[in-house]
């Protein structure tokens, strides 16, 4: 394997960092402009995240790591250490970690693993608090311009959904350093340690909006996870109001992303993501 896929400027950064290394592994999912290789420099096994022109994930991450929201995390060895970076050529070096995806395994219905990802999870919104200043009602807004773009969402849904999000208010509330994409997708698991990966999305908002994905996923088939949750993060923070609005968004986010990626299994998630929270708020 090589580092055809990365640009020379990325290429040439990764030469003066570390010089000589060997590709392991390339670990991307091919579906955004993100280039995840599995690399080892000398005795070292490293990860690096090389993004396109296009890509703003990889600034999200490099703010999840020099503000020092995943410095404790580092420090437990539940998620990697940065050890370098360049934000204009898009480009980080992080320390691999040992262990397995829990995404499509045993371990991502495992109510122990959902438990310790709960307990991580809280210590990670405990770390600072904002107002919200109107981020809710922003990513309403945001929400409705997936529409705007290619997308298989029915004409007759798209209107309900546009109806919906007129008639529910946004609801406020105080904003929290989250990660973002909190699901199985993103838990290593070691012999029952979880360890986090990718803060690509990482971002201040609601402590709640951190459950949208597994509430539509592995809560959905299993109670007894989301109940191991809460034993773990602590008070459950979603509101009704708050809950119905966010379900609402991620689900046509992720049918709109789904389709544009052409990830025909997340899509269809998606639709029923949006058909669920439509008949929720319009029982």
């Amino acid at each position: 394997m090589t580092l055809g896929r990365l640009s020379a400027a990325q290429r040439a950064l990764l030469g003066a960092w570390l010089a000589g290394l060997e590709v392991v592994a390339d670990l991307s999912w091919n579906q955004v402009e993100t280039t995840v290789l599995h690399v080892r420099h000398g005795e070292d096994d490293l990860i690096v995240k090389a993004a396109g022109e296009t890509d703003h994930h990889l600034g999200r991450e490099l703010d999840a790591h020099e503000g020092g929201f995943v410095t404790s995390w580092a420090r437990a060895g539940h998620a990697a250490h940065l050890r370098h970076a360049d934000r204009d050529a898009r480009l980080l070096v992080l320390d691999w970690l040992p262990g397995d995806l829990a995404y499509r395994t045993p371990a991502a219905l495992d109510p122990e693993i959902h438990r310790r990802a709960g307990a991580l999870l809280r210590e990670f919104h405990a770390q600072a608090t904002r107002p919200s200043e109107g981020t809710d009602a922003a990513a309403t807004r945001r929400a409705l311009t997936w529409f705007d773009g290619d997308h298989a969402v029915a004409p007759d849904v798209e209107a309900r959904v546009r109806a919906a999000f007129a008639a529910l208010p946004p609801v406020e509330t105080d904003l929290v350093p989250t990660h973002g994409d909190w699901q199985p997708r993103n838990w290593l698991v070691d012999d029952g340690a979880v360890r986090v990966i990718d803060f690509g999305r990482f971002a201040f908002r609601p402590a709640a909006s951190d459950f949208a994905r597994l509430a539509a996923q592995e809560w959905r088939e299993s109670p007894a996870c989301e109940a191991a949750f809460f034993d773990g993060y602590g008070p459950d923070p979603r509101t009704p109001a708050q809950w119905r609005l966010m379900r609402l968004r991620e689900g046509v986010g992720t049918a709109c992303w789904a389709h544009q990626v052409g990830d025909a299994e997340f899509e269809a998630q998606g639709h029923r993501m949006i058909a669920e929270a439509l008949a929720e708020i319009e029982s």
